[in-house]
């Protein structure tokens, strides 16, 4: 089944296709992709990695981020094109087999997500701030995950599994 995005532009008629190789979650993938896609149609509808979400259209929610470079952005405001030669971590790519990520983990255990639709960007987001800062306070968390936006949990619960995880990290 096509998504509305892949149907959406069969529609509009054939688009000229630029080749792109790139590294995700430590595989090696190249394909031939149309100027335009957005990075987030990549990686959902012809790598299958549905675990990053799209959320609003409009690069306000952050459900879409992943890492790029070991920078988190918002999958939803880059061009595949753009991502060409860079390395791209996906919330499929931080857990080791069947061992959960500590982040993971802490959202698990402190029950950081309701629906779960923010969490795959929560969890990308807090990624980095660990990367750089592996026991961060409140504030820095609160700041980490700003651009991330929850429906449901009112954020104390999502500092709780940021905090769980650093802890865990230390261990």
């Amino acid at each position: 089944m096509q998504s509305p995005h892949t149907a959406a532009v069969a529609e509009r008629g054939a688009v000229p296709k630029v080749g792109i190789s790139l590294r995700v979650n430590d595989t090696e993938r190249a394909a031939d992709v149309e100027p335009r896609l957005l990075l987030v149609h990549f990686l959902r509808d012809h790598l299958g990695l549905t675990g990053t979400h799209v959320g609003c259209d409009t690069s306000q929610c952050g459900a879409c981020t992943v890492l790029l470079d070991g920078k988190a952005v918002k999958s939803c405001t880059v061009l595949a094109v753009q991502a060409d030669g860079c390395e791209v971590l996906t919330i499929e790519g931080l857990a080791q087999g069947s061992r959960l990520h500590p982040l993971q983990e802490g959202f698990q255990a402190e029950h950081g997500l309701q629906c779960g639709y923010c969490t795959p960007g929560m969890i990308m987001a807090a990624h980095q701030l660990l990367q750089r800062n592996p026991h961060p306070g409140e504030q820095a968390i609160r700041e980490a995950i700003r651009g991330n936006l929850c429906r449901c949990t009112g954020y104390q619960r999502i500092i709780k599994a940021i905090q769980h995880a650093a802890r865990l990290r230390l261990d």
